[in-house]
């Protein structure tokens, strides 16, 4: 064996601590960025909630008041609900009285009050444990 084969890939102490610090203060900055990305169960669970209980209201992106005890039970399960829906001068509501610390997510939509008479309104959804 020669002299310099011994030497071969052989790396600096420093240089490989400074190797060892990037990577790791990359996957830590990944995790962060992650963890910030997903949403939390907790304090987001209206939102998504609203979502599905709109696909169920309003699958031909009409809202029917008659449709709300159907989407009251697309909500999360384990958890109380409160949907209503306000539109000319109307509401409609299904679901308990939610507590003042429910969470809630609404947003505007279509509502038919009858044949040919759609109008806009706003549908809630309310959200507690």
């Amino acid at each position: 064996m020669s002299r310099s084969s011994a030497r071969r890939a052989q790396v600096e102490p420093t240089a490989a601590l400074a190797a060892v610090l990037v990577v790791c203060a990359g996957v830590g900055l990944y995790a962060d960025v992650l963890h910030g990305a997903m949403p939390e169960s907790d304090r987001e669970i209206a939102p998504p909630t609203l979502a599905r209980v709109y696909d169920t209201v309003a699958p031909d992106g009409v809202v029917a008041p008659s449709r709300l005890a159907d989407g009251h039970d697309a909500g999360p399960a384990g958890y109380r609900r409160n949907l209503s829906v306000r539109a000319g001068g109307e509401q409609w509501g299904v679901g308990p009285t939610p507590p003042p610390t429910a969470e809630g997510a609404s947003r505007l939509v279509s509502v038919r009050l009858g044949p040919a008479r759609v109008v806009p309104g706003r549908l809630r959804v309310e959200v507690w444990s």
